[in-house]
């Protein structure tokens, strides 16, 4: 069965919790299919994962396009979902439909933007010209330098308000769905339960309709110091396939995330 908007809003509605993994070749987009994995993103991530390099702010436009292209080759049912790169989008909505355009030409079926409510317009303009829009919000990678790092965001009473009203906003805007990352359990389950956009959560808790991990970080092969997040599913498992089976079959029975890897 092909994944579409309507196939999240449904699970979402009924409880079924939605597994969303990075991907960024045609093999392993076949791979994390047949595993049952729903949503493939395509993230900007593959500057650090792929590229080596130490964020994800210089990963081109054409560099995404490209990825998208070798996802989509490889997916039949998952959804594809294409990450926005820094500076391709934040100009203007015009601007922002232009790059979001060339990502779904290239195969994806939804674009992912970072930024709060003041972003929403943006999200609007996208979504009344045919482009779903997944709005990621919390600790929003593309900010780093403005953060000062990669930190948990919503501690604060007044943080934690400004990252509902980003959500709130974004899903008034029509996006079909809101990722949350690194913020409080307890904010994202109060989100969750005030949209009704479907909400995928990384570091967000359990109580959010689904979870998304950085395939490597999942399979832990990247190097260096993992987030309290991550949990790495190859350690138990034979295989790949076991390792991300392993992993969907822990998002949807709730097993993950666990405790330890919430904040």
């Amino acid at each position: 069965m092909k994944i579409t908007v309507n196939t999240l809003q449904k699970m979402a509605q009924e409880g079924q919790k939605i597994a969303m993994l990075t991907c960024y070749d045609a093999s392993f987009a076949t791979l994390l299919e047949q595993a049952g994995v729903e949503i493939l993103l395509v993230g900007d991530s593959l500057g650090m994962v792929v590229q080596g390099i130490d964020s994800t702010l210089p990963v081109a436009e054409e560099e995404m396009l490209y990825h998208v292209r070798c996802v989509a080759r490889g997916a039949k049912q998952a959804m594809v979902l294409g990450d926005m790169t820094f500076g391709a989008y934040q100009e203007s909505p015009q601007q922002a439909f232009a790059h979001a355009a060339r990502i779904i030409q290239a195969g994806a079926h939804m674009v992912k933007l970072e930024g709060g409510a003041y972003m929403a317009d943006t999200t609007r303009f996208l979504v009344e010209r045919g482009v779903p829009v997944c709005a990621h919000i919390g600790l929003t990678p593309q900010f780093v330098n403005t953060f000062g790092g990669y930190r948990v965001q919503g501690k604060s009473e007044e943080d934690a308000r400004r990252i509902v009203n980003d959500a709130k906003a974004h899903a008034a805007a029509g996006a079909s769905l809101v990722l949350m990352e690194c913020v409080p359990a307890e904010l994202a389950r109060e989100i969750t339960e005030s949209i009704s956009v479907p909400t995928i959560g990384i570091g967000a808790g359990v109580d959010v309709s689904g979870q998304v991990l950085v395939l490597h970080d999942m399979l832990g092969v990247y190097p260096g110091k993992k987030a309290r997040f991550v949990k790495d599913f190859m350690a138990e498992a034979g295989s790949i396939q076991g390792a991300v089976q392993s992993y969907v079959q822990a998002v949807k029975d709730k097993s993950f995330p666990a405790a330890e890897h919430t904040f």
